[in-house]
C-alpha cells in the first residue's frame, strides 16, 4: 500500500532544515539542484550505456574512459541531493521526476559508433557545465557559499570530462599528434 502524500504544510515542513538563507533563495537553489541531479542521473546512465556498448579498435581506452567518467558523475549525485537538504529544500523523489526534469537527451539507439558516443558525451558534459554555471549565479547571488563552492568543483570536473572527450575525438588533421 502506497503512503499517502502529506495533507498539510505541517507534514511537509518536517523536511525544512533550519537555515539562515532566504526562503525564496532556498526554493530556487533546491529546484536548481533537483534539475542538476536529474541531469547527472541521465548523464550517468548514458555514459554507462555507451561504456557497455562501445566496440572497435579503441575499445579498451574508450571503455575505461567512460567508466571513469561515469564513476565521477555518480559520485556527485549524492552530494547534490544532500546539499539541497542542507539548505532546507528537497530533491529528486523518483525516476519519473528525474526523466521529466532532465535536459540530457536519451540515446537508446541499437548502435552508436564509438566516436559518435564520445562526441555526444562531450556535448552533454559541455551543456551540463553551462547549466551548472547558471545555477552558480543563483547560489552566488543568494550568498550560499557552500553550494557555490561545490558547484565550482563540479564545473571543473565537467570541464575536464569535456576536455578528455574532445581530445579523444580529435582527428590528426586538426593538429593532434
Amino acid at each position: 500500500m502506497a503512503k499517502a502524500k502529506p495533507s498539510s504544510r505541517i507534514e511537509s515542513s518536517r523536511l525544512n532544515t533550519p537555515t539562515d538563507l532566504d526562503p525564496n533563495d532556498v526554493k530556487k537553489i533546491a529546484e536548481g539542484l533537483t534539475v542538476l541531479s536529474a541531469d547527472l542521473f541521465a548523464l550517468y546512465i548514458k555514459t554507462k550505456n555507451f561504456h557497455w556498448h562501445v566496440s572497435g579498435p579503441n575499445f579498451r581506452d574508450y571503455h575505461l574512459l567512460m567508466d571513469e567518467q561515469a564513476a565521477q558523475i555518480f559520485a556527485i549525485i549524492d552530494s547534490v541531493g544532500e546539499r539541497a537538504r542542507k539548505v532546507g529544500g528537497t530533491v529528486l523523489r523518483s525516476i519519473g521526476q528525474a526523466k521529466s526534469l532532465t535536459r540530457v537527451p536519451d540515446n537508446d539507439a541499437d548502435y552508436v559508433s564509438p566516436l559518435d558516443m564520445l562526441k555526444e558525451l562531450r556535448d552533454d558534459n559541455k551543456a551540463l557545465t553551462a547549466h551548472m554555471r547558471e545555477l552558480h549565479a543563483v547560489t552566488d547571488e543568494a550568498n550560499d557559499v557552500a553550494t557555490t563552492s561545490q558547484l565550482e568543483e563540479w564545473i571543473d570536473q565537467s570541464e575536464e570530462r569535456t576536455w578528455f572527450l574532445y581530445e579523444a575525438t580529435r582527428d590528426a588533421t586538426e593538429g593532434g599528434h
